[in-house]
């Protein structure tokens, strides 16, 4: 088995607010993937004391402790309970009902033997690979749907669309929330390897147009989950220099973290 995980921060003066870890059993048989997307905040606030990457810390280690350890569990079980533990730590000095408290977005994979599960949640990206080379991307395309007149980087505009009905979803501090997920499975004889992406990572194809989901996972499977990175870097940098394909990103440079997996 290979693994492979890269992250950075898109502004080297700001924490990272992403987290990915993955968790490989003791036995030996299967393993998993977290990988999360911290939201950044308003300058309006979250009513919270705590930051997006003590929240994603919280919430990814949860999560990888719950997907490794109780394989009984559904991914969306797993997601429920991994929110309610983190609400829990801190319910008594936070107002949780804030509707920009920490939250993140979510991509959950577990394999055994016999299948690979997965579990999207919001805009992050996961990509799994067949032995013949054909890529499937699982996404959640709620967010893209909703107008941008709706969202706002810097106020809580998007209160009546996040976390709503006819809007998208992500991991904050109510459990239902992961009913909302997508969610599925693939025998493990029809999947040799597979890629999770933030956001900040998906530019290139979701932003840039540089290439297919295909051509993004060959260009990890090839070349290493730091290639892509710094290949979004690169288009970033262009971007802001010369104008090109400007598309009305809220960030010049975002959170960007790669988790690879070869089964």
């Amino acid at each position: 088995m290979r693994t492979e995980l890269v992250t950075e921060p898109g502004d080297p003066a700001r924490p990272n607010e992403d987290f990915a870890a993955i968790g490989l059993p003791a036995s030996g048989q299967g393993g998993s993937l977290v990988l999360l997307d911290g939201v950044t905040p308003p300058r309006t606030g979250t009513g919270c004391l705590h930051s997006v990457p003590w929240y994603t810390a919280r919430l990814g280690g949860a999560l990888t402790e719950l997907s490794v350890s109780f394989r009984d569990m559904t991914l969306t079980e797993v997601l429920a309970a991994a929110i309610t533990r983190t609400a829990e730590a801190h319910a008594q000095t936070c107002d949780l009902s804030h509707p920009r408290t920490p939250q993140a977005t979510v991509v959950l994979a577990r394999w055994s033997p016999a299948t690979v599960e997965h579990l999207v949640l919001s805009d992050a990206a996961l990509l799994t690979e067949s032995p013949d080379g054909t890529v499937i991307a699982h996404l959640d395309d709620r967010l893209s749907r909703v107008p941008r007149a709706s969202l706002a980087s810097d106020a809580i505009a998007d209160a009546t669309v996040r976390n709503k009905e006819g809007g998208f979803f992500t991991a904050a501090a109510d459990p239902s929330v992961a009913a909302r997920a997508v969610t599925g499975s693939l025998p493990r004889a029809e999947v040799r390897a597979l890629a999770a992406l933030t956001d900040g990572a998906t530019r290139w194809v979701e932003r840039f147009g540089e290439g297919s989901w295909t051509a993004c996972f060959t260009a990890v499977r090839k070349e290493g989950a730091g290639a892509l990175v710094h290949r979004v870097r690169e288009l970033e940098r262009a971007d802001a220099e010369g104008g090109r394909r400007r598309l009305g990103r809220a960030k010049a440079h975002d959170d960007a973290t790669v988790a690879y997996v070869e089964l």
